[in-house]
């Protein structure tokens, strides 16, 4: 992807589609992904990291799985909890087409797929998972940061997943300052990876 990023609203090369294999809930399925999307060649690390903690979502209400990628946390979230309605969001509209793929592909009903600009402004979340695009700049994650972890509902958390040596740390703090209704705090560290938690006062 010369000259552009996973975090690319239009990624520029041709759209080929290819089939992986991976688990989602437990379960080895084949899924779609495509070059101009965050790891397309397989599950990262973080990600499989933070889906550790997908047992803590609530069967009710909207999760959140923001920056979804080709869709393996929203996935697994829709399919751990068919209560609840799962919110896919992306700016890579190659990402949000693999991930309405591969929805379709495991028979998940309950997920709505949607760039974030089309996210209905008065909904909140039961629950929020993310390996934030940090190399979109400390600012921009900042304001990614600060547009929707508002949006949780009292006494309900989010979980992101940063990469200690890309400023798990440093995030956490400026989180810890920045929202006062917030709790967040670093639950674990696996392969160089920090999970954070955030609970809605």
């Amino acid at each position: 992807m010369s000259g552009e990023h996973y975090f690319s609203e239009q990624p520029t090369g041709e759209f080929k589609p290819k089939k992986i294999v991976t688990a989602i809930d437990g379960q080895r399925v084949e899924l779609l992904t495509a070059g101009g999307t965050f790891s397309p060649d397989h599950m990262d690390t973080g990600t499989a990291i933070l889906l550790e903690h997908a047992y803590q979502a609530p069967n009710s209400g909207n999760l959140l799985d923001l920056g979804c990628g080709w869709g393996p946390i929203a996935l697994t979230l829709a399919k751990k909890n068919p209560e609840a309605t799962v919110w896919a969001v992306d700016v890579n509209e190659r990402s949000l087409e693999l991930t309405r793929m591969n929805a379709e592909k495991l028979g998940l009903t309950n997920m709505r797929i949607a760039h974030v600009d089309d996210v209905p402004a008065e909904l909140t979340f039961t629950g929020i998972w993310s390996n934030p695009p940090i190399r979109v700049g400390k600012e921009a994650l900042h304001d990614i940061l600060n547009k929707w972890l508002v949006r949780l509902d009292e006494e309900c958390e989010a979980y992101l997943v940063v990469s200690k040596d890309l400023g798990a740390d440093s995030l956490l703090k400026w989180m810890q300052a920045e929202f006062a209704a917030l709790q967040s705090e670093r639950i674990e560290t696996a392969k160089g990876f920090r999970i954070i938690r955030s609970t809605k006062l």
